[in-house]
């Protein structure tokens, strides 16, 4: 317990000297660039097959059991809305954690093996501001937009399904019109907010991490086992709470 909340403490002492150098950004845009591309380019294409596939058998699980109660209608309001409140946002968040929170955290472990952030102190140049500010402002920015993506991948896997199965046979002109009835832009507004603090913890866990490894190669994969664990338990956890507290907000 001891151990978890100091390296809570130093997470959050972490994100505050990156808040506080946000006013420096600019001087880092290239990199901010760089991290946005990567972000951005490797998982674009993942994480819209995995968003087309779960609208998919989101439809499937739930389409006949509608359909055999006489809510066929309904199909396309109840997918669109559990795919943009909850799981587009949970989903493509814990994908990006595994993905781009690891790749952070390695690359990160090994400059802190290997001394070079050291190098970097004795040259003068503070880390924060050069290696984890450009990375928690590229996430940042780049979730929400994935997360849009992931949205309309989503649809458009409820609503091909919807239409072929031969169970639920949903048109996708009467699927879409549903979902447009069903979900306001306060929903997608809901998910883009998860997906920002999501965004903030995942890239907070990933550099954190990488700055406490310790041991050489086995340090640097003990430290992306726990980026990938702490960011999802912390997914969860967030979303349990801002779920309930934009429930009680309405």
């Amino acid at each position: 317990m001891i151990s978890l909340f100091q390296s809570l403490g130093e997470a959050v002492s972490l994100l505050w000297k990156a808040g506080s150098s946000l006013p420096f950004v600019f001087r880092q845009r290239k990199k901010v660039c760089e991290q946005l591309f990567e972000i951005g380019n490797a998982s674009l294409f993942v994480v819209c097959i995995l968003s087309f596939f779960i609208g998919g058998v989101l439809t499937l699980q739930t389409g006949p059991v509608l359909v055999e109660r006489g809510f066929k209608s309904y199909v396309g309001g109840l997918v669109g809305y559990s795919i943009t409140r909850e799981l587009a946002p949970v989903m493509m968040s814990i994908l990006i954690a595994g993905r781009i929170g690891s790749a952070m955290a390695g690359e990160l472990g090994s400059m802190q093996v290997f001394e070079e952030i050291d190098a970097l102190r004795a040259m003068n140049i503070d880390p924060i501001q050069y290696l984890v500010l450009p990375r928690i402002v590229a996430i940042t920015i780049a979730l929400p937009m994935l997360m849009l993506f992931a949205l309309l991948a989503g649809w458009l896997g409820g609503a091909v399904i919807a239409a072929v199965n031969q169970r639920i046979q949903v048109a996708p002109q009467a699927f879409f019109d549903e979902l447009r009835n069903a979900v306001r832009a306060g929903d997608v507004l809901n998910g883009l907010f998860k997906t920002f603090i999501f965004a903030i913890s995942i890239g907070t866990i990933s550099c954190h991490q990488g700055f406490a490894t310790k041991g050489g190669p086995q340090g640097i994969g003990r430290s992306v086992m726990r980026t990938v664990v702490y960011s999802i338990v912390t997914i969860v956890i967030s979303d349990y709470a801002l779920t309930r507290l934009l429930m009680l907000s309405r």
